[in-house]
Formats: C-alpha cells, sequence, structure tokens
C-alpha cells in the first residue's frame, strides 16, 4: 500500500509570502502535489522573537540552521529597528494566487510573534481578538471564511480551541502527533478535527552531524507509513527560499517511491464521515526534539 501524504505550508513573515510561496506553489505544481498554504495575515513583527533567547535550545538551533542567512537580516529587524510591515495587505495578490492555482488556503495567525510568543499569556477576550484579526483580514483577502487554520509554532491551548470551536473550521493542524484526533484539555473535548503533523521539520533536522543536507530527503521518505495520513509542514521562509532544492529533492523521491499527495481538506471530510470513530486524545505541552521550547502535542 502506498504511502499518503499530505503537505502544510507555513508562511510566517513578509518575505517569506512575498518570493518562498510562490516557489513552493511552482514546485508543488510540478510534482502534481497539492499542498495547504496557511498565512500570517497581519503584521510581521519577527524582529522581537529575540525574546526567545531564554528558552532551552534557542541557541542551539539558531547556530545549527542559519537563521539569519534563511530569513535575511530585514525580516530578522521587522518590528524592532525596521517598522512591521502588513503582510496580508502587501500580499493580497500573491495569497490569491495560490488559491487560483487550485491550492487550498487557511489562516496561520494573525501576527505570528504575538501567537508563539503570548498566547499562554493571553485571556479569553485577547485569543478571540487575535483569531478574528485573522478572521476578517482572511475574508478580505479571500471573500470567504476560513475552513483550516495551523497556529504559529505549534502554540495551542484550551482558550484557543474554544475559539477555533467557535469559528466552525473544518480542521486544524496546531500539534504534533501519529494520527487525527478530537482534543481533549482539562477534561473538556473540542469539536474541531485535529490532523497532526506526524514528521520532523526541515529546521529540526538541518546542521546535524547525522542529517548533511543531501541525505535530509531521504530520511523523510523513510519515516512515511503506509497505515496512516502522513503529514509534513514546512516554511515558506525555508523549503520556498534557502533550502528549495531539498524540498525539490523531497517531491522527487516521493515520486519515486509511489507516494501518493493528498489534500488536507480531502482527508478532513474524508474523516468527518466517520465522526463517531475519530479518537479523543489528550493534547499536552512537550518539547521535541530540535525544537526551542514546547509544542502542542498529542498524547499517546
Amino acid at each position: 500500500m502506498a504511502a499518503r501524504l499530505a503537505l502544510k505550508v507555513d508562511a510566517d513573515t513578509d518575505r517569506g509570502t512575498r518570493i518562498g510561496v510562490a516557489s513552493l506553489a511552482a514546485d508543488c505544481a510540478e510534482f502534481g502535489a497539492p499542498a495547504c498554504f496557511l498565512f500570517s495575515l497581519g503584521p510581521d513583527q519577527t524582529g522581537r522573537a529575540i525574546t526567545r533567547v531564554l528558552r532551552p535550545g534557542f541557541f542551539s538551533k539558531v547556530s545549527r540552521t542559519g537563521v539569519v542567512g534563511l530569513y535575511g537580516v530585514r525580516t530578522l529587524l521587522n518590528g524592532t529597528l525596521l517598522p512591521a510591515p502588513h503582510i496580508g495587505r502587501r500580499n493580497e495578490g500573491a495569497m490569491r494566487s495560490v488559491r487560483a492555482a487550485g491550492f487550498e488556503v487557511g489562516i496561520h495567525c494573525h501576527n505570528h510573534y504575538r501567537w508563539q510568543d503570548h498566547l499562554h499569556r493571553m485571556d479569553l477576550p485577547s485569543v478571540r481578538a487575535e483569531f478574528v484579526s485573522a478572521r476578517v483580514e482572511f475574508v478580505r483577502i479571500f471573500g470567504e471564511e476560513a475552513r483550516a487554520a495551523g497556529a504559529a509554532g505549534w502554540q495551542s491551548n484550551a482558550l484557543s480551541r474554544e475559539v477555533y470551536d467557535d469559528a466552525g473550521l473544518l480542521y486544524s493542524s496546531d500539534t504534533r502527533g501519529t494520527h487525527p484526533f478530537f482534543p481533549r484539555i482539562g477534561g473538556a473535548v473540542y469539536r474541531t478535527l485535529e490532523i497532526p503533523s506526524t514528521l520532523p521539520t526541515l529546521d529540526e533536522l538541518m546542521g546535524r552531524p547525522g542529517f548533511p543536507d543531501s541525505r535530509i530527503a531521504g530520511h523523510l521518505v523513510s519515516l512515511l507509513r503506509p497505515d496512516r495520513l502522513n503529514v509534513f509542514t514546512l516554511h515558506a521562509e525555508i523549503e520556498g527560499m534557502g533550502r528549495r532544492g531539498i524540498f525539490r529533492g523531497l517531491l522527487a523521491a516521493c515520486r519515486a517511491s509511489g507516494v501518493e499527495f493528498v489534500r488536507l481538506d480531502d482527508e478532513a471530510r474524508r474523516i468527518l464521515a466517520a465522526r463517531e470513530s475519530v479518537p479523543v486524545c489528550d493534547q499536552v505541552m512537550v518539547p521535541v526534539d530540535g525544537r526551542s521550547g514546547l509544542v502542542a502535542t498529542q498524547a499517546a
């Protein structure tokens, strides 16, 4: 049985949306691979992420991945020494072109820095206001409500889950895990289907002694399992720019291995057609090898 793989693209920054998104759309189209593009829709305050220096693993990740080369100096100053460009207003044409090309689109966040770094200190009205801002901008750009969302930095909690449920999403992809589920946090079960990322990301592998760029694509293919939906999260700023060659190598390796590329929204509808069989799993915050801080994860 062929492995099934869904691609989820996180566009975090103004530069990634302007340059990397188009590159990824072109590569996916060339290889016949559908993908879900999740957009950051508000101000790009990437420069403020320097506050993460106290998180475990931050410096090792920065040194491994070459953040400055990937993101560019301009992006790393956005929101600090330079004004924060508004991603949605500056890149609405690029976003619409992705949907016009037949790709699925959804919400990554409004303000990436605010969601990733401050979600767990926000109250419910603040979380709701942040997500509503993203929904409003999405409707302005695409003329309809988003049906999918994937949280910045895999940051998710009971408050964001409540806000997702209120939005009536088809599904979300906020966690790391193994199979689709309904999240349970603090005993409360939320009704938005969660489809977790099942594979390590490129920035979690880059720069490790055992993973030179030439080995990463093959390693990712070796992790694909035919008995489940495999989900790979990539970033417009990484696979769409400085490491585009690795992504193209992954697409080629998947094609050579007979991997079937699938759409996340199609998979969500198929799964929800048998809603009663979808398991309920606890959602917890734990460390993930290669990332700094804690991320939302499907409990075993």
